[in-house]
């Protein structure tokens, strides 16, 4: 369900105005496409429910950068965690643990088959365009010029079609 112009927050509005802006910003900090899409979306996700700000464009910005910087600390914390694991796997892999072979348990990959297999039926929730939309651009990775291209449309329908698709899964995941 969208929301039209008079619906909208003024900060919304502004994001609406500035969504481009945000792409080529994060895009130009980040040296990805598709993290700074994924920030830019994630910046209208939290606009949601915040009511008037004093500088609006600034926030916009400062969220942004705030997401960027989660993200760059998350990957900072998994790498070390994950060069911390191997570490110890291969000192334990010349004795005791010698079939360690570093594949996730049969707890594990069940667990991310369960997670799979709801996202797919949330996807099959989604009306046929918009998942159309979402699978091209999340799972086969297109951009967003490529999937508009692809389906005909234009990309700000690729991006309205996102954002949709965005808040189901997170409304039906809640």
């Amino acid at each position: 369900m969208a929301l039209d112009e008079s619906e909208q927050s003024p900060l919304m509005r502004l994001y609406m105005e500035k969504r481009r802006d945000l792409v080529r910003f994060f895009t130009l900090r980040t040296s990805s496409a598709s993290d700074a899409e994924d920030i830019v979306q994630e910046i209208w996700i939290r606009l949601h429910g915040i009511g008037d700000v004093e500088n609006p464009a600034a926030f916009l910005y400062r969220t942004g950068t705030n997401l960027m910087l989660d993200r760059a600390r998350s990957s900072r914390r998994s790498r070390a965690r994950d060069d911390s694991y191997h570490m110890v796997n291969q000192v334990r892999g010349a004795g005791a643990n010698e079939d360690e072979t570093g594949e996730p348990s049969p707890e594990q990959t069940l667990e991310g088959r369960q997670r799979v297999a709801r996202l797919m039926q949330l996807i099959k929730a989604m009306p046929e365009q918009r998942q159309r939309v979402f699978v091209m651009h999340k799972l086969k990775g297109l951009s967003y010029g490529e999937v508009a291209e692809s389906l005909g449309i234009s990309r700000s329908a690729v991006e309205k079609h996102m954002m949709a698709a965005l808040r189901q899964i997170a409304e039906l995941r809640e």
